[in-house]
């Protein structure tokens, strides 16, 4: 189980999720962050640090965003838009900065 961030985050990226991450599994893409379901320790602390309410346990998850649970696994594990391979496990979020692209769910919602 992890944690998820779900819709409420697009076009927000506020980062004080990343902020308090102790093993840094929270990465930015274009529009959203994604917490990689491998490296999430399942601390909480990303939770109660999103001013957003953007960010909840997989199982918690509105039943309107649970689709965000997939999509969050996606961003790490599909081949996404301009990308070669997956990012697969990184270890960690300042190794690889802002990644700059978003699952094809997250890029087929309208800009607010």
């Amino acid at each position: 189980m992890t944690y998820v961030i779900t819709s409420s985050c697009i076009d927000v990226l506020d980062k004080g999720c990343m902020d308090v991450c102790p093993v840094d599994c929270i990465y930015e893409g274009e529009r959203k962050l994604y917490i990689h379901p491998d490296e999430c320790i399942d601390c909480g602390a990303c939770e109660s640090a999103c001013p957003q309410t953007a960010i909840a346990y997989e199982d918690s998850v509105e039943p309107g965003e649970v689709h965000h649970v997939e999509d969050n696994k996606a961003f790490f594990w599909s081949v996404l838009p301009g990308r070669d391979e997956p990012l697969g496990i990184i270890g960690g979020s300042p190794d690889i900065g802002p990644v700059g692209v978003d699952t094809p769910l997250v890029t087929a919602i309208p800009r607010r």
